[in-house]
């Protein structure tokens, strides 16, 4: 359900109540029940909370949303658009009860809503994010971020890190990873023997070592020993081009060397379309690419697109996967 103090439970709603969601998988949200109701009240759709303690219990009927209810939220105390502790421990709650039920195999993915970082460091849960969270409940694989946004599937070497030591990480070993995690992951979504780009650091990708000698040193050796694995992998390619040759359709992903470097490409189409997939993970996850969006939780504005699209992404890779 993502941070009850953010515009998460009435995406939700929103998201629920479209019918093509309904015909292609059976969603039950992992959150509280109450807080479900009042988002059905804020956005004004039609649709009742049915309050389940199991997956067994759950009945998927029209207009109706199933909550497997954690009951750890007060909604008396909970004040939308601004940071709340309560809400951020229970959304940790959350995120665990469901890494939990994936592992078990209970649930073929899961869609995640949004958290909001600093709360839930303040509430006393030290992650950079859902990634790091995830990863860690899972058993600390090495994953990556990947962001999708129609023909644009970006992945990260680095992503919640100062600047240097996004430098400092530009390595061989973690490259070629990120170059494994995007074929694989672009593989699950149904391309087979994806074409993937992968940027340089530099501008340029160094400009034959004018601009800087890391691409050399470090990525090229990469992107040959992914190669010689067998992936369509190729560049260094120079960052400001080759996000746009991606999204034109010339490769199937890109590999970006830091976390602007890959953002800003991605959320120039519109962070309202795109989707983050953590690739690595022994289970599916996928969520929306924004963030709590306090300044319209409580209004029933919010924009659901990003959360249809991170539900219809990991439909399509639960059936990709499924043996």
């Amino acid at each position: 359900m993502g941070d009850a103090s953010g515009t998460g439970p009435e995406l939700i709603t929103m998201a629920l109540s479209n019918p093509e969601v309904a015909t292609t998988c059976r969603p039950v949200v992992i959150g509280e029940a109450k807080t479900m109701e009042e988002a059905f009240e804020i956005t004004g759709l039609p649709g009742a909370v049915r309050k389940i303690h199991s997956l067994e219990e759950a009945r998927f009927e029209e207009n109706s949303v199933n909550v497997l209810d954690l009951e750890n939220i007060d909604t008396a105390k909970l004040k939308r658009g601004e940071i709340n502790l309560m809400a951020a421990k229970a959304a940790f709650e959350f995120i665990k009860s469901v890494a939990e039920l994936a592992l078990e195999n209970k649930v073929a993915a899961i869609v995640t809503s949004a958290i909001n970082k600093e709360a839930l460091n303040k509430a006393g849960f030290h992650y950079d994010g859902h990634t790091g969270l995830l990863a860690e409940l899972c058993g600390n694989p090495p994953v990556t971020m990947m962001l999708a946004a129609g023909n644009l599937r970006v992945g990260h070497v680095s992503t919640h890190v100062s600047l240097s030591e996004a430098i400092n990480r530009i390595q061989p070993d973690r490259i070629l990873r990120v170059i494994e995690l995007m074929n694989a992951g672009i593989g699950d979504l149904g391309i087979t023997n994806p074409r993937i780009a992968v940027a340089g650091l530099n501008p340029h990708a160094g400009e034959g070592g004018l601009f800087g000698d890391e691409e050399a040193k470090f990525i090229a050796p990469a992107i040959e020993e992914a190669r010689r694995l067998g992936i369509d992998a190729s560049g260094p390619h120079p960052g400001d081009t080759v996000f746009f040759r991606t999204l034109e359709g010339e490769f199937d992903g890109a590999v970006a060397m830091y976390h602007d470097q890959g953002h800003v490409a991605a959320k120039m189409l519109g962070i309202w379309k795109g989707v983050n997939i953590t690739l690595g993970l022994p289970i599916i996850r996928t969520s929306v690419e924004h963030g709590t969006d306090f300044q319209n939780a409580g209004t029933g504005k919010a924009d659901p697109r990003s959360l249809l699209q991170a539900i219809k992404l990991a439909t399509v890779m639960a059936k990709n996967r499924r043996p």
